[in-house]
């Protein structure tokens, strides 16, 4: 035994143990739905393993930061000059001065970060404030790791600490329903998505488990769902009382448009849904341009702004203004052109990796097109940062091998001001995301030596 949990995983893995894990694990993801599309959600055979220390302060920052964030999305609320700066669009204002408001605007959330591996410090890369994924399937992944064949060796040694997300998940919904509602009553929810998508597998995983505490859920979409007489149902005939929101609002109004009887019956505060349209200004890649930028500071705390210099990239909204970076003042735009190595492009609310550009990846001219791309829709421009690289045992063509991956590490954030449960994505692209096509997700454990 050494002090170190992943060479201890890995010395503990032998060839045949690796390989029966694999076909042991692969197997029970596919009974169990634990599948991305048709695909297991899990490629590799260890787990994310993290120390107590390094997890508590991480959930630290996760609180600090969210504090930061909740000022800066009730400012927008109320301030539409400073909710410009989020880039919304219209009928993203018309929702937002329509829609009964609920006390937290993004009561589930995730933040998706990296740890430098120089200096230990989490940086965050995005706030999905919207539809955060994953809870589900990382319990799943968790139970699975902790009866492997492979946890055996480990486990004589170390201390394993699940990280469950789903009863965070289903308190929040619950809690978020009874101050919406005033009532402490179980209410009857919809977990509510396009029927193709390839995360229907945890819809299952999700209705399930609220299911066995007891409340009824339905899986619907859309399409199936009807509003007359201050009701929302399913095609079924069943009432809606909370919908848990896993299509996104941009999606849904470009299918559907403003009256559809989902966007009516929150409108009218018929039904609760989470998370609510107000969510949006925080969801935006736009919000760590606000966070970040200097015209802002006044609107944090002290330790808001130390805290937010420490853990956010410096990110701007790509438009014709003059900034500051590293205390100097410049031109945004030709700068932006000028350091292309350091620096990515994405679109302002987007996901799977869609629209995103790295400037250390293209070449001169296309780096200049998407720029230009930027100037005519709402994008945002963002430092690069390092990215952390663990070993991963896999089994590739019938062999044990040893690859490094980078890794990513997302808390989930409740009630927009705590964080417990991560999802974790790795990756041997730059890009970490599953739905991209070039990831794997994994399980995280807390562990100690015994």
């Amino acid at each position: 035994m050494t002090t170190d949990p992943i060479r201890d995983w890995h010395d503990g893995l032998s060839e045949s143990l690796a390989l029966e894990s694999a076909e042991w694990l692969t197997d029970r993801q596919l009974e169990r739905g634990i599948a991305f599309g048709e695909r297991p959600l899990c490629t590799v055979l260890r787990p994310r393993l993290i120390r107590a220390a390094e997890y508590d302060m991480l959930r630290t920052v996760c609180s600090d930061l969210l504090g930061a964030f909740r000022a800066a999305g009730e400012a927008a609320l109320t301030d539409r000059e400073f909710r410009a700066q989020f880039r919304l669009a219209d009928w993203e204002e018309t929702l937002l001065g329509s829609s009964p408001r609920l006390r937290v605007t993004s009561p589930l959330g995730r933040l998706d970060a990296f740890i430098d591996p120089a200096d230990g410090v989490a940086r965050i890369t995005e706030y999905n404030g919207e539809t955060p994924a994953g809870t589900a399937y990382c319990d799943a992944l968790a139970e699975l790791f902790l009866g492997m064949p492979a946890m055996r060796p480990f486990a004589r040694n170390w201390t394993v600490r699940p990280l469950p997300a789903r009863n965070h998940l289903l308190n929040t919904l619950l809690d978020t329903w009874h101050r919406f509602r005033g009532v402490r009553t179980i209410p009857s929810i919809a977990i509510v998505d396009w029927h193709d998508v390839p995360t229907v597998s945890e819809f299952n995983l999700s209705r399930d488990y609220f299911q066995s505490m007891g409340c009824e859920c339905i899986i619907t979409t859309p399409d199936a769902l009807t509003y007359e007489h201050g009701k929302l149902r399913d095609a079924s005939g069943v009432m809606i009382d909370l919908i848990y929101k896993r299509v996104l609002i941009h999606e849904l109004i470009e299918e559907c448009g403003l009256d559809h009887p989902m966007v009516r019956a929150v409108v009218d505060g018929a039904v609760c849904m989470v998370n609510p349209f107000s969510c949006k200004p925080l969801h935006k890649k736009a919000s760590l341009a606000v966070l970040s930028d200097e015209r802002n500071a006044g609107r944090f705390t002290p330790a808001q702004r130390e805290v937010i210099t420490r853990h956010v990239p410096w990110t701007r909204v790509v438009e014709e203004r003059r900034t500051t970076v590293d205390g100097a003042d410049i031109d945004l735009v030709p700068w932006i052109g000028d350091h292309k190595d350091e620096l990515v492009l994405k679109p302002n609310d987007d996901y799977g990796g869609t629209g995103i550009v790295l400037g250390w990846e293209v070449e001169s001219a296309d780096w200049e097109i998407a720029l230009t791309r930027a100037l005519q829709e709402p994008y945002i421009v963002q430092r690069r940062i390092a990215l952390p690289r663990e070993p991963f045992a896999a089994i590739v063509d019938g062999k044990l091998t040893l690859d490094e991956r980078i890794v990513d590490t997302a808390p989930f954030c409740w009630d927009g001001s705590w964080a417990d449960g991560m999802l974790c994505r790795i990756s041997t692209s730059t890009l970490v995301n599953v739905t991209a096509g070039g990831g794997s997700t994994i399980p995280t454990f807390v562990v100690e030596p015994r």
